[in-house]
């Protein structure tokens, strides 16, 4: 099916089109918001959530660009969403656990569970992804969508809404701040 033709389907409530949709694209959006989230849980729920919103809201999408760049740039603004809203309710639940109303949320992650991850990269695995968490929030996203999703840098621009020399600034700044971070990490190990 031709992107047009598909985003005219959406748009008229095209049931079959839809279903297109979700089988083409699901395995990707799953592993865009598995990417941010590491926890196999949560991010089904947020790609169901990302497909709810595209089937909303494919009325207003104007078709600047592909429908894949509409979900991929869907998918990312919900994970973040998602992160920033967890990471409030984690402080609010911790300052409960301080007057012993509520137990402080367990934070484990299923960094683990990540397509392509292998059994003896699993400790490398977790160093990166929580050193990638201390990137700044730019810097982690055109990360991620480059290194984990495999993105193009004009794919990450389109999703990113930025120029594409700013998305090869923020890869190239992103990979200098992790190697400083793994650096420090390895020589405080020895």
């Amino acid at each position: 099916m031709l992107e047009k033709e598909l985003l005219e389907k959406l748009k008229n409530a095209d049931e079959a089109a839809f279903r297109f949709l979700v089988e083409k694209y699901q395995d990707k959006v799953f592993n865009t918001c598995l990417g941010f989230l590491r926890n196999v849980e949560e991010a089904e729920d947020l790609t169901q959530e990302v497909f709810i919103e595209v089937y909303e809201s494919i009325v207003s999408f104007r078709g600047d660009a592909k429908v894949s760049t509409f979900l991929y740039r869907i998918a990312v603004n919900k994970s973040l969403d998602y992160l920033r809203k967890k990471k409030r309710k984690k402080r609010f639940s911790f300052v409960l656990s301080i007057f012993g109303l509520e137990e402080q949320l367990n934070s484990s992650s299923v960094v683990d569970e990540h397509p392509g991850i292998l059994l003896e990269n699993k400790e490398r695995t977790h160093l990166l992804f929580s050193k990638m968490d201390e990137l700044p929030e730019r810097q982690r996203v055109a990360f991620s969508l480059h290194k984990i999703d495999g993105l193009s840098y004009q794919e990450i621009a389109e999703v990113m809404e930025l120029s594409i020399s700013a998305i090869e600034s923020l890869l190239f700044r992103a990979k200098q701040n992790l190697q400083s971070k793994l650096k420090n990490y390895y020589e405080s190990e020895k």
